[in-house]
């Protein structure tokens, strides 16, 4: 009887660094990367048909307002809204708050912003949230909010001692303050912003008219 002689396939050790590597990266290339390659491909596919049937939707609606004739404020008459608010005198009590921290370079321009908006001064409080861990930049701060209600503005300068949540958390627990109960609507500006001096007239009528509504978003 023959003897059978089995050969089995010579498995190969790496010898260095360099063939552990090059040897780790045949055995994983074909069943480990390329399906990650395969998977991305097809998730980068999706996203670019996604963002191509956005802007087919976007060309056929500005197409259509265009071939309407439709305008901005068609539906509500800003002035006529700003008359029946001054026959009435029935202002509502509006918050604004900019929360803050560490904001030296614009923190004036934006305090200085929300307290000369357009607003009967009477029915208009300005909350100053600030969380700036400066010592000597808080002062800064609570000087300018100062200023301005010496001049009859209703400024509220608050702090915390600590910063939880951040501005979202700051947002919180300012309104948890006692005055502010009675305010009907919510303005909150982030702390680069300036807006219009007739920012209000512009937003809360649409809010007063449309008891629907619960935000109007604007920039």
């Amino acid at each position: 009887m023959r003897n059978l002689v089995i050969q089995h396939p010579e498995v190969r050790v790496p010898e260095d660094v360099t063939d552990s590597v090059r040897y780790a990266w045949k055995s994983l290339r074909i069943p480990v990367i390329l399906p990650l390659l395969q998977l991305a491909a097809i998730l980068c596919s999706g996203m670019s048909l996604m963002l191509f049937a956005d802007r087919v939707y976007m060309a056929v609606v500005i197409v259509w307002v265009k071939l309407m004739g439709r305008k901005r404020y068609t539906k509500y008459n800003l002035d006529a809204l700003k008359e029946d608010l001054e026959i009435s005198k029935s202002y509502p009590m509006v918050l604004i708050q900019i929360p803050m921290s560490n904001e030296k370079e614009v923190y004036k321009l934006s305090i200085g912003a929300a307290c000369g908006l357009s607003w009967p001064s009477d029915r208009l409080i300005v909350q100053v949230l600030d969380d700036s861990t400066n010592a000597v930049l808080r002062e800064l701060v609570e000087l300018e909010c100062h200023k301005w209600k010496e001049r009859g503005v209703n400024v509220k300068y608050e702090t915390r001692n600590n910063q939880n949540g951040y501005k979202a958390g700051a947002l919180i627990e300012g309104l948890e303050k006692q005055y502010v109960t009675d305010c009907e609507f919510v303005v909150i500006f982030d702390a680069d912003f300036q807006p219009n001096e007739d920012f209000l007239w512009r937003t809360i009528p649409y809010l007063i008219k449309n008891p629907e509504l619960g935000l109007v978003q604007a920039r």
